[in-house]
């Protein structure tokens, strides 16, 4: 884990927050000794950082989805007015 001086946290506090949000937590040292530890309030789950594709293989999309149940929305709309 890192630790970063006070000076250097006091100059770069918004790098530093923006870090820990992201679960990169890191401590707070004052003339070399430990004294907080940052960590983010609620760090991102493992299933929250990787949406994206995450049924990948698991579903498949029909060719005619856009066409599924056709006949019967056009009967139940008024077909072709």
């Amino acid at each position: 884990m890192e630790i970063v001086n006070m000076h250097e946290a006091k100059t770069h506090l918004s790098r530093l927050v923006e870090r820990a949000a992201r679960g990169e937590s890191f401590i707070i040292a004052k003339a070399g000794k430990p004294l907080v530890k940052v960590v983010a309030v609620e760090p991102p789950s493992a299933l929250a950082r990787r949406r994206v594709g995450f049924l990948v293989g698991e579903i498949a999309v029909p060719d005619d989805f856009d066409r599924m149940g056709q006949e019967q929305i056009e009967a139940l709309f008024g077909g072709g007015r």
